[in-house]
């Protein structure tokens, strides 16, 4: 089965729509992290479960419903500590920690799925993530709300290598629509729960704070994240995690164009590493030890 051809496009059109998700969340800061996910995850569930029931492929087992659940579940909290260190470090930063996945599904990738990564790959996670490490460089600070910012985006990454794992797994038997839809939903259960729980208002924001919510769900979420998805049927979880160190540079760079955050020089070394370690982990791939199940 050749997915060459179109697979790794559809990944760049995925790690430039999610690379948006910072920007929009800034535009939309008079909304909380909560409502922010909310809004977002609600959305796009609403637009994908009508389409996941007319293709239903019957392969949800109650088995793999509970799986989708618990994909849900971490998907949801890997945007509330996301969006959350949005409020207290800068674009770079964060989408760098959160970032940092692939070490969380490398290590799970061989101890769980037995996906047993090829020496290149190794290297190219290393290199990705000293250039990551050097972006972070100019902005990092000890103490303070930049710390807790980037704390806050390393759980995020635990939770979204969690997600890409669940998903890696579920893939196998689930189509890409049924297990967004019910994953996307979960999560949308969740995060609304939150919001009851701790009266966060998810209403009564300004026009173009909704129209950028909106946005979220349409770009990053349906056209970047359902991409990810879509491609854990056809590579390790490992590979789908180290292409998204693209988002970082991205990023950064949409960070330049709408908000003047202007890259160190050690912001463009970093992101030459990150595209260079993206390159080294690709290189050798047929060699990877895939186990489809």
């Amino acid at each position: 089965m050749d997915q060459g051809r179109l697979l790794y496009p559809r990944m760049v059109l995925g790690i430039i729509a999610v690379s948006f998700g910072a920007i929009f969340v800034r535009f939309a800061s008079d909304a909380s992290p909560l409502a922010i996910s909310a809004w977002r995850l609600s959305i796009a569930a609403i637009l994908l479960i009508p389409i996941a029931w007319m293709r239903r492929t019957h392969s949800l087992t109650p088995r793999m419903v509970l799986w989708c659940v618990a994909s849900g579940a971490a998907l949801a909290l890997h945007f509330i500590l996301w969006i959350s260190s949005l409020s207290f470090t800068s674009v770079a930063s964060s989408v760098l920690f959160v970032t940092t996945h692939p070490l969380f599904v490398g290590m799970a990738s061989y101890v769980l799925l037995k996906e047993r990564p090829t020496r290149a790959l190794l290297i190219g996670v290393f290199v990705a993530l000293v250039g990551g490490s050097l972006i972070a460089v100019g902005d990092l600070r000890l103490a303070g709300q930049a710390l807790r910012g980037d704390l806050l985006a390393v759980g995020g990454g635990l939770m979204a290598a969690i997600y890409f794992m669940i998903g890696r797994h579920v893939r196998q038997t689930v189509s890409a629509t049924e297990y967004a839809a019910v994953t996307y939903g979960t999560a949308a259960i969740f995060v609304l729960a939150l919001c009851a729980i701790t009266q966060t208002p998810v209403l009564g924001f300004s026009g173009p704070t909704f129209r950028y919510l909106i946005l979220l769900a349409l770009i990053p979420q349906l056209l970047g994240h359902s991409t990810f998805n879509w491609a854990l049927k056809h590579l390790p979880a490992t590979h789908v995690s180290i292409l998204i160190l693209g988002e970082p540079v991205a990023s950064g760079f949409l960070a330049l164009l709408f908000f003047r955050e202007i890259p160190t020089g050690l912001n463009l070394v970093g992101a030459a590493l990150i595209l260079g370690g993206i390159y080294l982990s690709l290189a050798n791939k047929e060699r990877s030890h895939v186990h489809p199940s």
